[in-house]
């Protein structure tokens, strides 16, 4: 027997530990990007190594991320919209999961944005790359069938409701409910007094919080409804004081637009002062928030804030969604659905008029015994969604791709 044959198996077949794990992920808007933000900076904790390339904003970069594009490139909103700029998304997308093939990732992981992740999720699927879809799309509210069509893309469901699991299991699709980071940030019982203090708000002046969308379409379609809304107001509540955040610089500029070229524009400004984000500040110190349909209207429960709940989309895309019988529930508003009863006013497409948008805040306003009864409500469901949901949704990549993590 030489000596080679006697050296340790070990010597002859180097063994060590795996190289740190890659990610690819895409986020595709503000909400997105807080949460791929989060999951990072999670994944990064278990693999101190680990690599992150995508499509993601500046939270995802500021965690460790390297961004090929920004999530600005895919906020488009509704069916007409997103017609008007499929051929550049269709080209994008070919590019990225081509790409992403190429740098041979552990996994990929599509953050919201379906009508672009799923289509790169299965892509990715058929050639053998494990897909995870965090946040579903809303299956109980829009063709529950769709969940079989998510399961062919995505071989793990992150879910932030606890609703939704339930739905993916009558297909026989892995989804899993992580919890609600923006549960996990904002504190059960809000200090409404530091947040006045903080935007020099008066204590005892009536504020309303005012959120047309943080998408320019978004505003575009709410914003003069919004404005001759609070002009409404102002005839009836002379003190009261209006501020509204905006999400970025791009939705400053298209308010600023709506409000210069408004019939009621000079005279809502004079009451009004629009701040640079902070809209969960905003939100805190209001006594009610006017407010796009979306995910705000959760930051707005969690804020324990009364709200009027405001959705209005091309009215093409509208008719299409009617006659298809697309909408399955009665309710969109997720305080609404969360809770499983219509607690808070949500005014949908010919009902979103500046009267009935008026009038519906105004009730609040006038109504402080209705405000309180909510916050029983607001804290059941805030605890409900609060499971460290950053973390959850870590362990559950880590546990699909089943590699062990440091520490």
């Amino acid at each position: 027997m030489n000596a080679a044959t006697t050296r340790p198996i070990d010597e002859i077949f180097p063994v060590g530990p795996p190289p740190p794990p890659r990610f690819a992920l895409i986020a595709g808007e503000a909400s997105g990007d807080l949460l791929g933000a989060g999951l990072i900076e999670e994944l990064k904790r278990r693999y101190p190594g680990a690599e992150f390339i995508g499509i993601g904003g500046e939270q995802m970069r500021a965690a460790g991320m390297e961004t090929w594009f920004d999530a600005g490139e895919l906020a488009v909103m509704g069916l007409v919209e997103v017609l008007k700029h499929l051929p550049r998304l269709l080209r994008l997308r070919r590019d990225v999961r081509q790409r992403i093939l190429d740098w041979k990732p552990d996994a990929f992981i599509g953050i919201d944005a379906p009508d672009f992740n799923l289509g790169v999720e299965r892509w990715l699927k058929q050639r053998g790359v494990r897909t995870v879809h965090y946040v579903s799309p809303s299956v109980w509210a829009w063709r529950k069938k769709r969940a079989r069509k998510i399961g062919l893309s995505a071989d793990r469901v992150l879910c932030l409701f606890p609703m939704e699991p339930p739905i993916y299991a009558e297909y026989g699709v892995d989804a899993r409910f992580v919890g609600h980071p923006l549960a996990d940030e904002m504190p059960i019982h809000p200090d409404r007094e530091s947040a006045r203090m903080n935007l020099g708000l008066d204590d005892e002046a009536p504020v309303l919080a005012m959120l047309p969308g943080s998408r320019v379409g978004e505003i575009e379609t709410l914003a003069g409804d919004f404005i001759a809304a609070a002009a409404i107001l102002l005839a009836a509540e002379p003190k009261l004081g209006i501020v509204a955040p905006m999400a970025s610089a791009t939705a400053r500029a298209a308010f600023e637009r709506v409000l210069a070229g408004h019939a009621d524009g000079e005279r809502v400004r004079r009451a009004l002062r629009i701040v640079d984000r902070g809209a969960r500040t905003v939100m805190v110190a209001s006594d009610v928030v006017l407010l796009a349909s979306g995910t705000a209207t959760l930051e707005a429960m969690l804020a324990k804030r009364p709200m009027v709940v405001a959705y209005k989309i091309a009215p093409l895309t509208y008719t299409l969604v009617k006659r298809m019988g697309m909408l399955k529930v009665d309710h969109y508003a997720l305080p609404n659905v969360l809770a499983g009863e219509p607690v808070v006013p949500e005014l949908m497409q010919h009902d979103c008029t500046p009267e009935n948008l008026a009038g519906a805040t105004l009730r609040w306003l006038r109504d402080p015994a209705a405000s309180a009864a909510l916050l029983p409500k607001f804290q059941r469901i805030h605890l409900e969604l609060k499971r460290d949901a950053s973390a959850r949704a870590a362990e559950a990549v880590v546990e699909l791709i089943g590699q062990k993590a440091a520490g």
